[in-house]
C-alpha cells in the first residue's frame, strides 16, 4: 500500500511505493534514551496543563463576572478571594484527575483524538466533583454560569496545550528526537505493509533501523529500501549498538518456537518493549479488544473503524456542514432538479445500488446524467464495455446527456448525496462508493473498505479522480481508512471545492 502521507495531498502527482523516511533522517549524534526525553516530556506537560487550568478558570471569571454578557444575570456579588481560593485548590485536583485518567501515560499521548477525548472526560468529572461539593457545603456557593464557563475552557484550554505541545513534539522528531529505534523481526508481505505505515515516523515515533530475519542473511541484503540487518541470532548484538528500545515482531512470518523464544529473552527486559503483529494486517482497520475469558485473553476485532470520539467528530463534520449546504444549496438543486427533466426523458434522481457499512447496501442518489436508453447504447459499443469492466469509468461515455457532462465536470450531480449523508449512509469524506460487484476488485482489502461509510469525496477524488488507476483508488481508500483523523477530512474537504472546479478527470 503506498505511502499517501497528508503532506502529499498537497503534492497528488507524486507517488512512491519505496519506503522514504528511515534513510533522510538521523538520529541525533549523542545518543539519549526516548524514555528520558519522555519523563522530560511529562514534566513539561504537567506544566502546562497547570498554567493552561489557571488560564481557564481566570478566562471562566472574566467571562461570567467582568463581561456582563446578558446570557448570565449577575445573582450573585463574586468574591475575588472566594475565586482565587478556589482556584488555588482546584489546579492540583485538575493535574491529580488527569493523571488518574492516564493523561500522562505514554501509551495514551501523541495517539489521535484519544488524547483530547480523555481530557474532555476528564475535565467533565472535575467539574461534577466541583458541583458536589456545592451540594454538600451548604457554604460552598458557586455561580453556575462560572461553573459552565470553566468546564468549557479548561477542556478548550488544555487541549490547545497539548496541541501545541504535539506540534513542537512532531518538529523535534524532524530533527531525530522523540523517535524509538526499532526492528521488526521476520521478512515477509505482512512485515512490508507494517513498515509502510510505521516508517511515517513522525506520527509513529518508531525510528526503524531494518529487518532481523534467518532467511535473509546475506550482508548488505534491503527489503523495500530497509536493511537487512542480520539473523535472530545477532539480535542481541543489534540491541546494543543500534540502542533499540522497540521489538515489533511479525506474527506470520516466524514460527510459535522463535516467537517464544523472543519473549523469554526480551519480553520482561528493562528498556525494551517487544510488539505483537496481529497476523491479519491486510484484514484488521478497526483495531481490537482484549479480554479474558476464564483467565484465557481473546481478541475482538470491532466491527467498525470509527468508534467513540472519533464517531462524534465524524458526525459533527458531516451534519455540521451537511444541514447547512442543503439549506444554502436548495434553490440550486431545484433548478438542476427542473433542467434534468427538461434535457431528457426519464427520472431526476438516479438510484444506484452500493455497498454500505459492514456490507448493508443502500441506494446513492445522484442527478440522472445518462439517457433512460444507456444499456442499448453500451451494449452497441464493445470496446466500452471492455474499458468498464477494467476501470469501472468511461472517458467517452455516449449515454451521458448534454446536460449530464456538464453536471459530471462540476461533480454537481452528486449534491443529492447530501440526503444520504443525512440518513448515516455516507460521509461528506470517505472511500470511494461501490457496487456489489466490484467488491472482487478490492480482493482481500474489501473487508476493509466495508469498516466505514462511504463518501461523496475522498482522497482519490483530489488526487486526480478519474486519471488515476483502479489499483491507485485501491490504495488511496486502504490509506484513509487506516489513518484516518479529523484534520485529514478537514484537509481533504479544503480541496475538494478547488478540485470540482478544476474538474480534472471528471467524467
Amino acid at each position: 500500500m503506498e505511502d499517501y502521507r497528508t503532506d502529499r495531498l498537497l503534492f497528488p502527482n507524486h507517488h512512491s511505493k519505496k519506503l522514504e523516511g528511515a534513510a533522510t533522517l538521523e538520529l541525533p549524534e549523542k545518543y539519549v534514551s526516548s524514555a528520558y526525553q519522555w519523563k522530560i516530556y511529562i514534566v513539561l506537560l504537567i506544566l502546562v496543563d497547570a498554567l493552561m487550568t489557571l488560564a481557564a478558570f481566570r478566562l471562566a471569571y472574566f467571562l461570567r463576572f467582568e463581561l456582563h454578557l446578558a446570557l448570565f444575570k449577575l445573582e450573585i456579588v463574586p468574591s475575588i478571594s472566594l475565586y482565587f481560593s478556589l482556584v488555588t485548590v482546584l489546579t492540583p485536583l485538575w493535574i491529580v484527575i488527569l493523571a488518574v485518567a492516564g493523561l500522562y501515560n505514554r501509551q495514551n499521548l501523541l495517539g489521535g483524538t484519544q488524547e483530547y477525548s480523555l481530557v474532555f472526560t476528564s475535565t467533565t468529572i472535575g467539574i461534577v466533583l466541583v458541583i458536589t461539593a456545592g451540594f454538600v457545603g451548604t457554604a460552598f456557593v458557586i455561580a453556575r454560569g462560572w461553573l459552565l464557563s470553566a468546564w468549557l475552557c479548561t477542556f478548550i484550554l488544555v487541549s490547545l496545550g497539548r496541541f501545541i505541545l504535539r506540534r513542537m513534539v512532531y518538529t523535534l522528531r524532524r530533527k531525530g528526537y522523540f523517535l524509538s529505534p526499532t526492528v521488526i523481526v521476520g521478512v515477509n508481505p505482512e512485515a512490508h505493509h507494517l513498515a509502510e505505515q510505521l516508517i511515517d515516523w513522525e506520527h509513529s515515533g518508531f525510528f526503524i533501523h531494518g529487518f532481523v530475519d534467518n532467511e535473509l542473511i546475506t550482508n548488505g541484503t534491503v527489503y523495500h529500501d530497509l536493511p537487512v540487518l542480520g539473523t535472530l541470532a545477532q539480535l542481541d548484538e543489534i540491541i546494543k549498538t543500534r540502542h533499540v528500545e522497540e521489538i515489533i515482531v511479525v506474527t506470520s512470518a516466524i514460527s510459535r518456537d522463535m516467537l517464544l523464544s523472543i519473549f523469554k529473552r526480551y519480553g520482561m527486559s528493562n528498556g525494551i518493549n517487544v510488539r505483537l503483529s496481529s497476523g491479519l494486517y491486510e484484514l484488521v482497520t478497526t483495531g481490537v479488544q482484549v479480554k479474558e475469558f476464564a483467565s484465557v485473553p481473546l481478541l475482538k476485532i470491532n466491527k467498525v473503524r470509527l468508534t467513540g470520539i472519533d464517531e462524534v467528530l465524524k458526525a459533527i463534520i458531516d451534519y455540521g456542514l451537511t444541514i447547512p449546504a442543503l439549506i444554502i444549496l436548495a434553490p440550486l438543486m431545484a433548478a438542476i432538479a427542473i433542467a434534468v427533466k427538461l434535457d431528457s426523458k426519464g427520472p431526476v434522481i438516479y438510484r444506484r445500488k452500493v455497498m454500505g457499512v459492514n456490507g448493508k447496501t443502500f441506494d446513492a442518489y445522484k442527478f440522472r446524467t445518462m439517457a433512460v436508453d444507456g444499456d442499448d447504447i453500451f451494449n452497441t459499443h464493445p470496446e466500452l464495455k471492455a474499458e468498464w469492466q477494467h476501470t469501472q469509468k468511461l472517458k467517452v461515455d455516449p449515454r451521458i446527456t448534454h446536460l449530464g457532462g456538464y453536471l459530471r465536470k462540476l461533480s454537481m450531480d452528486e449534491l443529492p448525496q447530501l440526503f444520504n449523508v443525512l440518513k448515516h449512509e455516507m460521509s461528506l469524506v470517505g472511500p470511494r462508493m461501490i457496487a456489489p460487484v466490484e467488491m472482487e476488485n478490492y480482493a482481500h482489502w474489501g473487508t476493509n473498505l466495508l469498516t466505514i461509510r462511504p463518501g461523496i469525496s475522498g482522497l482519490w477524488q483530489v488526487s486526480g479522480r478519474s486519471d488515476i488507476s483502479y489499483e491507485e483508488r485501491v490504495r488511496m481508500d486502504m490509506y484513509y481508512i487506516r489513518n484516518w483523523t479529523f484534520w485529514l477530512d478537514i484537509v481533504i474537504l479544503l480541496r475538494t471545492i478547488p478540485a470540482a472546479i478544476k474538474g480534472k478527470g471528471a467524467y
